[in-house]
């Protein structure tokens, strides 16, 4: 009995002071870096000991651990696992049944694996690098791998739509500015939204096909972007046993080869370090050196070193730049830079084209994000530096030809300001009248030459569908009938589709075009067919724009398009099925009310898809008709965004659309009613009012019985039009007041019953009101948004001069409620306000469309 209790001891000993012998561990183990800290926090090792995983301080600092995992021989990190949530020294990471947890000294959750399908038996280190929890059978049930950080190494897959982000530094593994997202077509570097690299731009990288991305890799032969058929990106490099490829601190995508000689570096994108959007730190003038891979770092015209460690350049009169220019109280100038580059420019389009400069400058000031412009001498094309200012390019002798300007604010003045570019911007314009009557009489002209234009392709229309027999079943009975696009997904046939939906039983929705009945497919797929009734111009635009736009775009935030019918007169989209249904459904309809944190990933959600829509795409999507029918909800409430008939495609050229008015009342900018170009800026409102209609769980506009009038339940006791006895709430107004009286919980659906914060609201609703600024210029991209919404970019202030268009619309609808209510809810409010009154009061109602869809113009 005593030698067998001696060799257990020595058993236990080995066990906890030689961790790094271990091949796995298994549950009720746990680790610290003062535990193993002869072996520098390592407790597991690969097969081959190519690997290790620690509890690891990188850069030798003593006060943030991480758990990672090493290639031992460069000692560099591929993954770490609390990279946002670092702990002490006397931290744990804890392996039990239930996945990894690591825990502060003080036990508090930094860090945890999801939760697992079956109970972990054991930890492993691949030789690959991938730490992978294992069940009973050895089955995988979480790896590394499949949630990456900075770094991918062979072996290991970063699919489409997934990302890698930089970190803050070599010693702070902490979520930095710089992301690596990998698309459907490329992959892409980005600051902020902004993109400043794309791997199919680089002269080193080869396309072999137009095959769509499906995941990034590195190999022992160098750096692929595979798709479906093949490669669709190849970086041809020698032979290696060990390659790393890495977004480094700087900005930097580099790839690096291990050998006995150490790490080297084989690709770095940008090549030019001027290209990275920190080269030299914030408005840090950039120049490349001739002589040195360093770039040369000095700061701008009118420009000093600023202080602290983040470097970068301020203006040396101590004027303010940057947002603090936004302040209502300041007055807009430009700092003239001289002749520049910069990295935003070379990947998105000018604001405007063929303009002077004083327009690009005047864009720019009533741009409340918008931190400084680019303008081309030869082009008059203006560039526009929104959110985030980064580092600025010195410019060759051969390439003087952009011009650029730092916004700033300065003390205001009387007499006006005088910008370094000469530019004088006085608070009284004196020539308006003279402009209103040079410009009014060439604005009719335009609009009359608009008309006639329109008349004339109207009737080429008129005879061309003349021309073309819909009703015959037969291969030549319409130009839709015969068309192929490659890239499209599969063709069905009218009969399969009939029998697929048991010859179209079960209507799930209707709106736009058609109707929209679910079926099952042979495979037992769950599909939802949209059926388009009204064959003419306006259905055979519909069809083509859903065909090639949702066929070839591929988001986890849009309804995929799993097929199309185009036989004889019938045409049909075959989505996939959304077993949630619409988000009006869920929203407004009686069943569990939605919880917020749920609200919240529909508005994320929404956001990324709209997102990718207007950026991520090749050609520029706008939807046009964004509302809580066209939000569709999966599993886990995943946000999904349908209905692409009213998307209208924008080439590179194109700055503005001008359409006739689509879209639903309610949702509709200001630009629609007067006939401005239509942006994307243009779903920005729209999203803005399903924000605000996500919060208060009702319509912008729903009738209340007197009863329980708003005065009731205005905390601060305040009298507005939307608090009128009529019981008449115009939301958006009631939601501007309330921002301004900081009164956010008033504003929450009382079904929550207090499960939402101030703060969480209080962010919300500033976003919201921010979307529906009424100048297009001032609303926020939806990259932006997502930003604001995930919390990396600061929240904007509303711009309360810019909302005030929300009053007139608000007494519009108090005014119309107190007329109804005077003839005993007469034709003005039909029937829908009689059904409003038998609502209880605490109950949201819906029915309150139809005035708002026929007697007001304006949003709902």
């Amino acid at each position: 009995m005593k030698p067998i209790l001696t060799l257990s001891c020595i058993l236990f000993f080995c066990t906890t002071i030689s961790a790094h012998t271990f091949s796995y561990i298994t549950p009720n183990f746990s680790a610290s870096y003062l535990h193993f800290i002869d072996d520098f926090g390592t407790f597991l090792v690969s097969p081959n000991n190519t690997f290790k995983a620690a509890i690891f301080n990188p850069g030798g600092q003593q006060t943030s651990f991480y758990l990672c995992v090493i290639h031992d021989a460069s000692n560099t990190i591929i993954w770490s696992a609390n990279r946002d949530g670092p702990i002490s020294d006397s931290g744990k990471m804890l392996l039990t049944v239930k996945g990894i947890t690591i825990v502060d000294h003080d036990g508090n959750t930094k860090w945890s694996t999801p939760s697992l399908k079956s109970q972990a038996n054991r930890l492993v280190l691949t030789e690959m690098g991938n730490l992978v929890l294992q069940d009973t059978s050895n089955g995988s049930l979480w790896e590394s791998f499949q949630s990456p950080t900075d770094t991918i190494v062979v072996g290991q897959r970063l699919p489409a739509g997934a990302s890698l982000s930089s970190a803050a530094s070599n010693s702070n593994l902490s979520t930095g500015d710089f992301k690596l997202t990998i698309s459907s077509s490329d992959a892409v570097l980005q600051w902020y939204g902004q993109t400043y690299w794309k791997l199919s731009t680089d002269t080193k990288v080869f396309k072999n096909s137009n095959n769509m991305v499906e995941y990034m890799a590195v190999n022992n032969s160098g750096f692929y972007l595979f798709g479906d058929g093949g490669t669709a990106f190849q970086l041809g490099l020698p032979l290696a046993n060990f390659r790393i490829a890495t977004l480094g601190t700087s900005g930097q995508f580099t790839i690096n080869r291990f050998s006995d000689a150490g790490l080297t570096q084989e690709f770095v994108g940008p090549g030019d370090g001027c290209q990275t959007p920190l080269a030299c730190g914030r408005a840090g003038l950039c120049t490349k050196s001739t002589d040195s891979s360093s770039p040369v770092c000095s700061c701008p015209p009118n420009f000093r070193v600023g202080s602290g460690t983040s470097g970068g350049c301020v203006l040396s009169n101590g004027s303010q730049s940057l947002p603090l220019a936004c302040q209502n109280s300041s007055v807009v100038s430009f700092s003239n830079i001289g002749y520049v580059q910069y990295f935003g420019t070379f990947y998105s389009d000018p604001v405007m084209y063929k303009e002077d400069l004083s327009s690009c400058q005047k864009f720019c000031s009533n741009n409340c994000s918008c931190l400084g412009i680019l303008y081309k001498n030869t082009s008059g094309s203006c560039y526009t530096i929104e959110n985030e200012l980064g580092s600025i390019q010195s410019s060759n002798g051969d390439n003087r030809d952009m011009l650029g300007f730092i916004k700033t604010n300065v003390v205001e003045s009387k007499t006006g300001t005088n910008d370094d570019s000469g530019n004088k911007q006085s608070s009284q314009n004196g020539g308006f009248p003279v402009a209103v009557a040079v410009v009014l009489p060439i604005i009719g002209f335009i609009i009359l030459m608009a008309i006639i234009f329109l008349g004339w392709r109207r009737l080429i229309l008129l005879s061309k569908i003349k021309e073309v027999k819909l009703g015959k079943n037969t291969p030549s009975s319409g130009d839709l009938d015969a068309f192929y696009i490659p890239g499209l997904p599969a063709r069905f046939d009218y009969e399969e589709l009939e029998e697929a939906t048991e010859n179209f039983k079960t209507l799930i929705g209707s709106g736009g075009f058609g109707t929209v009945y679910k079926g099952v497919l042979p495979d037992k797929s769950a599909v939802a067919v949209k059926k388009i009734v009204n064959i003419g111009i306006q259905g055979k635009k519909d069809f083509c724009t859903e065909i090639a736009v949702i066929g070839n775009i591929h988001h986890v935030n849009l309804v995929k398009l799993k097929g199309f019918c185009a036989q004889g007169r019938h045409r049909l989209l075959v989505y996939e099925y959304m077993n949630r249904g619409s988000l009006d459904r869920n929203l407004f309809g009686g069943g569990p009310v939605l919880e917020w944190q749920e609200r919240f990933d529909v508005a994320l959600g929404t956001a990324r898809g709209l997102a990718y829509l207007h950026s991520g795409c090749e050609q520029k999507v706008i939807h046009c008709d964004i509302k809580p029918e066209n939000i569709l909800l999966q599993d886990q409430f995943q946000a999904k965004i349908s209905d692409f008939g009213l998307s209208k495609l924008l080439s590179p050229e194109q700055s503005g659309l001008f359409t006739t008015m689509r879209g639903t009342r309610g949702y509709l900018a200001p630009e629609w009613l007067t006939n401005s170009a239509i942006t994307e800026k243009t779903d920005v409102y729209s999203f803005g009012m399903v924000l605000l209609e996500l919060v208060s769980g009702r319509k912008n506009c729903y009738f209340r019985s007197r009863s329980h009038s708003m005065d009731e339940s205005n905390s601060g006791g305040g009298h507005s039009s939307t608090s009128s006895t009529t019981g008449l709430v115009y939301f958006p107004l009631f939601a501007l007041e309330m921002h301004e009286q900081k009164s956010y919980l008033e504003l929450a659906d009382p079904r929550l019953e207090g499960r939402v914060t101030y703060e969480e609201l209080e962010k919300v609703i500033r976003i919201a009101l921010c979307c529906v600024h009424e100048e297009p210029v001032l609303r926020p991209n939806m990259v932006t948004v997502v930003g604001m919404l995930e919390g990396g970019t600061p929240l904007p202030h509303p711009r309360i001069e810019s909302l005030n268009f929300l009053r007139f619309y608000g007494r519009r609808f108090t005014e119309a409620s107190t007329i109804a209510e005077e003839n005993e809810y007469g034709p003005l409010m039909h029937q829908e306000a009689r059904r409003s009154t038998s609502i209880p009061s605490d109950s949201p109602s819906h029915g309150f469309s139809y005035m708002s869809s026929q007697n007001i113009s304006g949003p709902r």
